[in-house]
């Protein structure tokens, strides 16, 4: 099957490209970029040397013909060629455009007008992964969003933790703002040192409370001195008494039993950025805070994987009636 990819020259881009290069049923056709149209995949991407292809400029005219495109652009870029694309092209939006189906949460977060809302791309949520699979317009996830639901939806849907009162505090590398020049991402910048950014603002705070099921969320982002992964903490205050550890892990094992990319760890193994890295993985702990008694999921993923385009390539195969995991994997890489 043919695939196409808008924004290829970005870090969620490139790593779409690496994992489609792989896959066992598809073909890259087209690879768009706007400032490095013209220019070799591999000048962009060192680690795709083989991969003998042009980006080519980014317009509805490159991707006509595929039968599915992924669009990596940045948020706000989207919506405008996904309206250009033929009803036949299936389409994954990694951007934001179509997420949230609140339109004035949308406009608060983002300040331009609401887009409208695709299918949600998360196919671990109850009942997401048939929608996914009915749809040719499915908006994938944030990177966030992504650590963070899944750590606390099962809560919630069990009834063992409040939807109200729910915080989470999440750690990012540097690749999830993306690739253009910025002076807070220098290397001198960024290493040696961890730093809080747009706290009790941050885009994803509508999403996860959507995708959820929260009520009132206290998000606090950071970045960390680290090329990619994310490590959230998600704590929430218990529905009972006399909660434990041992009932939370229960509901993260009944939940997602079977999931061929979610792993509830041992008991007393906590989650690491490192051991997801390079997969489509997501890693789960619980515990029950021995002082203020809230409940507490440790999630990590790898932002460019099961945040970004690992999660999208897990939609795309849905979409077109392809194994769920082909292409994919949930073993990392180390060190």
């Amino acid at each position: 099957m043919s695939v196409g990819v808008a924004g290829a020259s970005g870090y969620a881009g490139g790593e779409l490209l690496r994992l489609l290069a792989a896959h066992p049923d598809f073909e890259i056709t087209a690879a768009t970029a706007h400032q490095n149209s013209g220019g070799s995949v591999a000048d962009v991407h060192p680690h795709l040397r083989d991969l003998d292809m042009r980006f080519t400029p980014t317009d509805a005219k490159a991707l006509a013909g595929v039968d599915l495109a992924f669009l990596a652009l940045p948020h706000g870029e989207s919506a405008a060629l996904a309206r250009e694309l033929p009803a036949a092209v299936k389409v994954v939006d990694l951007g934001a455009d179509h997420r949230l189906r609140d339109a004035a949460a949308w406009e608060r977060y983002y300040g331009t007008p609401h887009a409208g809302s695709w299918t949600y791309g998360l196919p671990e949520l109850p009942g997401q992964r048939a929608e996914i699979g009915a749809s040719s317009r499915v908006a994938a996830t944030g990177c966030y969003a992504v650590a963070a639901t899944l750590a606390l939806a099962p809560l919630l849907a069990s009834g063992i933790a409040s939807p109200d009162d729910v915080v989470v505090v999440a750690a990012s590398g540097t690749t999830g703002a993306g690739r253009s020049l910025k002076p807070h991402l220098l290397a001198s910048e960024v290493m040696g040192d961890v730093s809080a950014y747009r706290v009790g603002q941050h885009q994803h705070t509508p999403e996860i409370k959507q995708a959820s099921g929260a009520r009132t969320l206290s998000f606090a982002p950071m970045l960390a001195p680290m090329p990619r992964g994310i490590l959230a903490t998600v704590t929430a205050v218990p529905t009972r008494d006399g909660t434990t550890a041992d009932d939370v892990r229960a509901v993260l094992a009944g939940a997602y039993e079977g999931e061929p990319f979610v792993r509830v760890l041992p008991a007393g193994v906590w989650p690491r950025t490192g051991a997801t890295l390079g997969s489509n993985a997501a890693h789960l702990q619980a515990t029950v805070d021995g002082d203020s008694g809230r409940l507490v999921v440790v999630g990590a993923i790898d932002n460019l994987g099961k945040g970004a385009a690992g999660q999208a390539v897990q939609c795309a195969n849905l979409m077109l009636g392809l194994p769920e995991i082909a292409g994919l994997t949930a073993i990392g890489v180390a060190p």
